[in-house]
């Protein structure tokens, strides 16, 4: 008989807070209004993306983009209107965004200016975008979450291909949030943030999917946000409601636990430093970002081509 052994667990360290010359006091916001219970937060950070060296994160209420050195400084490049959520390096200075009122939005690094990229499908907006991640051949693929939930299980999984055909891979999604590929590329795994798991999506040559099953299961308050995939086929998720980090075999068996502190959100995550070996962490709660090695780096990030997807 097969016996599960217990995790192991370690506890991340604070790399980064937010300085409070950069946070916003006593503001009022649509964001926080719906999703935080109408607090007023000073910041609530998401998206890490590690690229030129340096660890760049959004801001979703007030809707900043933050790039922070490897001392832990912090540099605002951008301020539009808009609700940044996931983000992605196209390439050179480009990111690509999952704006939650916006849509798909373009950030060049270089000026600071945030433009459309994708704003609708068919002149109908978006519910609210999450977030996004590109496969080796420029195919980009992102959640639109929206209020979505087990109450309303109608959220909408996307590809956009290269060549600018956007197709619908799920409507069915109890609140679509992170999503992260395999690293052989056949499986894109969702996490599905009220439905308090993340979903395995196989990924058929022809472009369609298959079979479409739940992965993982976790419990608590606020499921499985952020996902990131380590080279060796392990799948990291980012747990807020419990402040973990879930690190799964490919049999969804947890592994490791990485903790943060008490009271900590674990948001989202990347990998990043000179090696790929370091894991950073969103942490919502405190505005700060946490980090802590990994024997294994991450799996290869894909960029696109900044385009021609207007609408």
């Amino acid at each position: 008989m097969y016996l599960l052994q217990p995790p192991a667990v370690r506890d991340a360290d604070v790399f980064t807070t937010m300085p409070n010359a950069l946070r916003r006091r006593d503001v009022d916001t649509d964001w926080s209004r719906a999703n935080r219970g109408g607090a007023r937060i000073d910041a609530f950070l998401e998206g890490p993306v590690w690229a030129n060296g340096y660890l760049w994160v959004t801001d979703i209420p007030f809707g900043r983009i933050f790039r922070i050195s490897t001392a832990g400084d912090w540099e605002l490049v951008a301020e539009y209107d808009g609700e940044p959520n996931g983000m992605k390096r196209l390439s050179g200075d480009q990111f690509l965004i999952t704006d939650y009122r916006n849509g798909l939005m373009v950030l060049d690094a270089s000026t600071g200016t945030v433009r459309p990229w994708l704003e609708r499908r068919n002149s109908e907006r978006f519910r609210g975008l999450n977030d996004l991640v590109f496969d080796s051949r420029g195919n980009l693929y992102f959640t639109d979450q929206g209020q979505t939930g087990m109450h309303d299980p109608t959220g909408r999984v996307y590809r956009l291909a290269a060549d600018g055909r956007l197709d619908v891979l799920i409507a069915n999604a109890p609140s679509p949030n992170g999503l992260v590929l395999s690293p052989d590329e056949k499986v894109l795994f969702v996490a599905m943030t009220r439905g308090n798991c993340v979903w395995r999506v196989p990924l058929q040559g022809d472009g369609s999917v298959s079979k479409v099953g739940q992965f993982f299961t976790s419990y608590g308050p606020s499921g499985p946000d952020g996902l990131a995939m380590r080279a060796d086929g392990h799948l990291l998720v980012a747990n807020p409601g419990l402040g973990y980090v879930w690190v799964l075999n490919p049999r969804a068996e947890p592994v490791e636990v990485i903790r943060g502190p008490a009271g900590a959100s674990l948001t989202n995550l990347c990998f990043g430093g000179e090696e790929g070996r370091t894991l950073f962490m969103t942490e919502s709660t405190g505005s700060s970002v946490l980090r802590i090695d990994m024997p294994v780096p991450g799996a290869p990030v894909h960029g696109g081509a900044a385009g021609k997807y207007h609408a």
